[in-house]
């Protein structure tokens, strides 16, 4: 696949489903939404590919972790996006598996006069279903379920609030968020 290919065929309305996507997923944490539209080369998902094209662009720090971390992923992201490729903590964005991320107290949480100076970590996971550990807190109605990479990471993040980092987790073409308002419970 060459980094020509794979992006969004209609920029201006796909860009526009995606990143409606992406906010509904942000407003309401543990529900999984589809997108479409982009063709990543391996190994992103479907949906981290129209991830990074929605939310990245040349001002936007990206970090690659892991099997993201290669030519055709480096390439696909400079053309479509000009993200600037940083190290994990100048990142605004990063990509990879959760063991790939890992350690993720090494990613920007924002300091207290800028607690939007976050990350936000694009995690591709193996699986993403509506079940796992109980999700409560804003945008959720009583609870929800989602599985999660790990629950005591997450735990410490929501215990920095209003710092701390967000998570867009992607699986094949679907996508759900966990922002740092949102409290973890084991089942």
């Amino acid at each position: 696949m060459n980094q020509l290919a794979g992006g969004f065929h209609d920029p201006a309305i796909q860009s526009a489903h995606a990143f409606r996507a992406l906010l509904e997923a942000m407003a309401r944490p543990g529900r999984i939404h589809r997108v479409g539209g982009a063709l990543p080369p391996a190994p992103l998902s479907v949906a981290a590919g129209v991830t990074v094209l929605t939310l990245a662009d040349a001002t936007t720090p990206l970090h690659l972790a892991g099997a993201a971390d290669c030519a055709a992923v480096r390439d696909w992201i400079a053309f479509h996006t000009g993200a600037p490729l940083a190290g994990p903590d100048q990142a605004q964005f990063a990509l990879g598996t959760w063991q790939a991320l890992e350690p993720v107290d090494r990613f920007p949480v924002g300091d207290p006069a800028y607690p939007d100076r976050s990350a936000t970590l694009i995690v591709e996971m193996a699986r993403l279903d509506q079940d796992g550990p109980r999700l409560t807190g804003p945008g959720i109605h009583k609870t929800a379920r989602l599985s999660l990479p790990e629950t005591d990471a997450l735990r410490a993040n929501r215990a920095l609030f209003p710092l701390g980092f967000d998570l867009i987790l992607t699986c094949g073409d679907r996508l759900a968020a966990l922002p740092r308002t949102t409290r973890v419970e084991e089942s």
